[in-house]
């Protein structure tokens, strides 16, 4: 998966090289980087190799995150909600008053 790690990787540089050239200027820039999510292609590619595999999408997404993925933090597909509701407060005012504070 070096594609997808260099992508990644990109992705961060861009946001950190954003950040530095607008510092100063009251404008935050974040990166949201959430790893393999349950979107609707995900799942039906994982429920295709599941059943394959004569698994549940639930047995195949265990195996999965316990052989291709043993350091994931969630050992599970984000959900899509889950990564709208972490964009939409960085995106909020109360994401800014915050990070204000945390400067002080």
């Amino acid at each position: 998966m070096i594609h997808y790690g260099m992508t990644k990787t990109a992705q961060i540089a861009v946001a950190l090289g954003l950040a530095e050239a607008s510092a100063g200027t009251n404008v935050t820039v974040n990166a949201v980087l959430p790893g393999p999510t349950a979107s609707e292609g995900v799942k039906d590619f994982v429920g295709e190799l599941a059943k394959a595999n004569k698994q549940s999408s639930e047995e195949f997404e265990e195996k999965f995150f316990t052989s291709a993925r043993p350091t994931s933090l969630l050992k599970r597909f984000a959900r899509r909600d889950e990564v709208a509701s972490l964009v939409a407060y960085l995106c909020s005012r109360e994401s800014g008053r915050r990070a204000s504070k945390l400067r002080r």
